[in-house]
């Protein structure tokens, strides 16, 4: 009889626990960017659009992957009517009339790709450029914070009809339909008295909306909004955003996971574009104070700044952080990467620091890595008590200044990237380096 049994166990265990411990950032067994994303979209070329998508949809469509379609100015799709796509099918917004696509409230999208054939929203410009469409803005009935049962959407776009642009309600399990294994690139245009469009916006979206696998590259504006309502995101991409890559306010209920964020000096706005900004309110007095607050539960994130001359970016002011948190807001951000920011964490200035609002404020088993700086006060040097708080051992967070190649897997080949963490390269101290 083999008596050697409890060692074999432990050696093939022994790789299954490492992966285990080290489980931050994005995950996965194989490397589930392959396939469906583009990093290199300026130099993809699409087929000439073939058919035309204009003005209200009020009846159930679908979308052929055979043909290319043409998104004209701002479309709608109203009178909970279901558009549907095809896996592979290819949609061109129009740049000149900066078009945009709206799912009112009570209808839907099936926008349902796959690995192998993403569905892809880009210009039709020739040379493609941030900023050249809109975006795509799903409207639900569930909570919002504001004042009042319903609002509108208000981007400067013109509805054909009056309560296209509504949005909120009393239903957190609202139904926008499926986004999965789509791109949305050279999104987030300018609005003359609205400021930018956002690749993604979720207005009002419950948590019966199925939002996974969406990749939002070269916007202009942000690239994820969710506007109060109960979403739940998955595996999601936001790459070379010019300002944030997820947005949370207005009393969101969001849940994030297993979601990328690369960002780089040159394609960053030179103003403030956080990673993550959290928020309840713009005004305090735009909301009710008897909803809730904006609230996010994010795992396994890995949000990076990508750099050739990571120290050299960040001295004149091209790096900025990765999470700003609004007052109001509450958060647990778990087994995360924030890796190159300057500095990783900055809370609002109105947020007092103490016991009561730090145990709203929780991040744990996170990855702090070649930060220039960790948890921050804006505008206040000194965060001996942050540190003190975030570096107690029983969040388990950890500190190094490791370089890119040593910490990710492959973020030099951007046709085949894969940001998941090097197994064995965390050597790391449990203690803030200041």
């Amino acid at each position: 009889m083999n008596k050697n049994y409890p060692t074999i166990f432990l050696l093939l265990l022994l790789p299954l626990l490492c992966f285990s411990q080290q489980e931050k950032g994005i995950y996965g067994n194989e490397n589930w960017l392959s396939i469906w994303t583009e990093f290199n979209s300026k130099s993809k070329q699409y087929p000439e659009p073939t058919q035309i998508l204009s003005g209200t949809i009020s009846k159930d469509t679908k979308l052929m992957k055979k043909e290319t379609y043409l998104l004209l100015g701002d479309v709608f799709v109203t009178d909970s009517t279901t558009l549907s796509i095809e896996p592979g099918t290819v949609i061109l917004a129009d740049y000149k009339s900066k078009a945009s696509l709206v799912i009112s409230n009570g209808s839907k999208i099936m926008a349902e790709g796959t690995q192998t054939d993403p569905i892809i929203f880009s210009s039709n410009r020739g040379v493609k450029k941030k900023g050249d469409w809109g975006g795509i803005v799903l409207l639900g009935d569930a909570p919002v914070n504001k004042v009042g049962e319903t609002w509108d959407f208000d981007y400067g776009m013109r509805a054909p009809s009056a309560g296209l642009l509504r949005y909120g309600g009393q239903n957190p399990e609202s139904n926008s339909g499926v986004m999965k294994y789509v791109r949305i690139e050279y999104a987030g245009k300018r609005t003359k008295d609205h400021g930018y469009f956002n690749g993604l916006t979720l207005a009002g979206v419950g948590d019966g909306t199925v939002i996974e696998n969406i990749m939002v590259s070269y916007s202009e504006g942000g690239s994820f909004y969710v506007l109060g309502g109960n979403a739940i995101m998955f595996q999601l991409v936001s790459f070379r955003a010019k300002r944030n890559d997820f947005i949370f306010n207005y009393g969101a209920q969001a849940l994030l996971t297993n979601s990328l964020a690369v960002k780089s000096p040159y394609h960053t706005t030179s103003g403030k574009a956080s990673s993550v900004y959290l928020a309840s309110y713009e005004e305090k007095s735009e909301v009710d104070p008897t909803k809730k607050g904006t609230y996010l539960y994010a795992e396994n994130l890995t949000l990076m700044v990508l750099s050739d001359n990571l120290e050299a970016d960040t001295n004149v002011g091209l790096v900025h952080e990765a999470m700003y948190v609004k007052e109001g807001t509450s958060f647990l951000v778990d087994k995360s990467i924030f890796s190159g920011f300057n500095p990783a964490v900055v809370l609002d200035n109105k947020i007092f620091v103490n016991n009561e609002n730090l145990s709203k404020m929780r991040f744990t088993n996170m990855y702090f890595n070649n930060c220039k700086g960790n948890i921050f006060t804006e505008n206040v040097p000194n965060n001996e008590d942050l540190e003190n708080w975030y570096g107690n051992s029983a969040f388990g967070n950890v500190y190094s200044h490791g370089s890119d190649s040593e910490t990710f897997i492959n973020v030099k080949n951007m046709s085949d990237p894969d940001f998941r963490l090097r197994i064995n390269k965390i050597i790391a101290s449990s203690i803030p380096e200041k």
